[in-house]
């Protein structure tokens, strides 16, 4: 295993064991996903800022395996580090960011994620390798990708 194999299966353990983002509120507006085939699932939330323009946080709860788990972790860290840049997600970026992600994660490899762009959110690269893994990786990305599909169905 090479040291950046070990560097993010390193991230991937500590984000399972000390995840980011975890605690939802009463009343948010959730998305529940779940992987049958191994039992994980995720229940996920974005935090708009006030004009309700921009994702300012994600929260989560969920339960499985420690990919699932630090998936929805890193997640959480990624826009917790755009809104502190003033960057703060807006729906189409976010849907964006969930395209690429999933793109990279189908690639089997060939295409890995950008560490520029996602952080070490891009330690998640190496479980397109592994296809009955990938759907793991993507359970919050999913949950994500709900919430903004209602959210833009309910304003149109």
């Amino acid at each position: 295993m090479s040291g950046l194999e070990q560097l993010y299966q390193q991230i991937i353990i500590d984000h399972s064991k000390h995840p980011h983002g975890v605690g939802l509120a009463a009343g948010e507006e959730t998305s529940h996903q779940r992987n049958p085939v191994c039992g994980d699932e995720i229940t996920l939330a974005l935090r708009w800022d006030a004009a309700g323009e921009r994702v300012e946080a994600v929260a989560w709860e969920g339960s499985g395996c420690s990919i699932s788990q630090a998936s929805a972790s890193l997640l959480a860290t990624l826009a917790e580090e755009s809104a502190e840049e003033s960057a703060a997600w807006t729906p189409a970026e976010l849907t964006a960011l969930i395209e690429e992600f999933r793109e990279a994660l189908r690639s089997r490899g060939a295409m890995p994620l950008d560490e520029e762009r996602f952080g070490d959110a891009a330690a998640l690269s190496g479980v397109s390798k592994y296809v009955a893994r990938v759907k793991c990786a993507m359970l919050a990305w999913v949950a994500a990708e709900d919430l903004l599909q209602r959210r833009e169905g309910s304003a149109g």
